[in-house]
């Protein structure tokens, strides 16, 4: 006779026992197969926001021309309880810098992996599920490796797009100043 229990108190028990033993993310090493879950760790600034991090996935489409503004593709997830799209974000923990868990986020919701570059900026906005103060931190991250498997998979719709597109579908406004910020540095980078 097998024993029944839910999710949430299979990590606590799991978390209890390997807490001490928290692995960092090294996509190198190891493909992850599960998202980090719950709130322990999680990093809140001075005034109580919690601190998220995330990134902008970006490619260039396949041309016979040198890259340009206008080649780009930008990767956007669905979010886990609707299908509003944005970037893939989450929670920065204690035990990572921001880059690195900017890019566990991306690999966990988006199935991508990639270099990420300098940061586009920081944004404090107000979360429309629980209406509580965030502070975002955001990346561009330029996409090496996809993956058929990810984490979230399940959990989400993967949609690449041209910029104009995803400034259409992204809902949260500062998603769309970190896009404007990655398209404007790659506009400089071009000429």
């Amino acid at each position: 006779m097998g024993l029944l229990i839910s999710k949430t108190s299979a990590n606590l028990l799991l978390f209890s026992f390997f807490s001490h033993k928290r692995i960092p993310f090294d996509s190198e090493q190891f493909e992850i197969t599960v998202s980090r879950t719950g709130r322990l760790f999680q990093r809140y600034n001075s005034k109580g926001y919690r601190q998220v991090v995330g990134c902008i996935p970006y490619r260039y489409r396949k041309t016979n021309q040198s890259s340009s503004v206008e080649d780009i593709e930008v990767l956007v997830v669905s979010s886990q309880k609707s299908q509003a799209m944005m970037f893939p974000k989450g929670g920065w923990e204690e035990d990572e810098s921001k880059e690195v868990a900017a890019r566990r986020e991306t690999l966990e919701e988006a199935g991508v992996d990639g270099k990420v570059q300098k940061m586009l900026g920081k944004w404090n906005y107000k979360s429309k599920r629980h209406g509580k103060m965030h502070e975002g931190y955001m990346f561009p991250l330029l996409v090496t490796k996809q993956l058929d498997i990810w984490p979230e998979k399940n959990l989400r719709e993967r949609r690449w797009m041209s910029v104009k597109e995803a400034r259409e579908v992204c809902q949260q406004g500062w998603m769309k100043e970190a896009l404007d910020r990655l398209v404007s540095r790659q506009s400089t980078i071009a000429t």
